[in-house]
């Protein structure tokens, strides 16, 4: 069984200012909630952390870097909380699904969001596993400056290696 994540306390201000970011940009492009939000954003924060489907984000430098998985997102990737925000989002997926990827992304940025995406994904240790039903969408600031993007999903399964 694995031990339960801690999100190290030198991180819980950058995962709930992540978190609010993320539920606002969700809702102002979707008209809906990702979370029943009390709009506090500490315990916001936590109920997106402990939601039973996958959150993950990442910030918009050149080679984009992770800044936020959920707990459910944390197990599936075999991150701990540390070394996911050191790690490319390009790497979450195998090389060859790498070009695929990134058209996605793309389309994403132009768009908005993109819905029903799925892919194969590779975890920490090299686990294979496919995503379904994947929303992805940017993450925009209070004044609308890009923030990242951001993917949900709650259905996936692991492939043989």
């Amino acid at each position: 069984m694995n031990a339960p994540v801690q999100i190290p306390p030198d991180l819980i201000d950058a995962w709930s200012r992540q978190s609010t970011a993320l539920l606002n940009s969700y809702y102002a492009l979707f008209g809906q909630e990702l979370i029943s939000r009390t709009h506090h954003p500490t315990r916001d924060a936590e109920c997106l952390f402990t939601a039973p489907f996958a959150v993950i984000s990442h910030g918009v430098e050149s080679d984009p870097l992770l800044n936020f998985a959920n707990k459910f997102a944390l197990d599936i990737w075999e991150f701990d909380p540390v070394t996911l925000r050191t790690t490319p989002s390009r790497l979450t997926a195998e090389v060859k699904a790498q070009d695929e990827r990134e058209k996605i992304l793309t389309e994403t940025r132009q768009k908005g969001f993109f819905k029903n995406y799925e892919g194969i994904r590779i975890s920490a240790s090299g686990k294979r596993f496919m995503i379904l039903n994947v929303t992805i969408w940017n993450i925009t600031g209070v004044c609308g400056e890009p923030l990242g993007q951001a993917a949900t999903f709650m259905n996936w399964r692991a492939l043989k290696a």
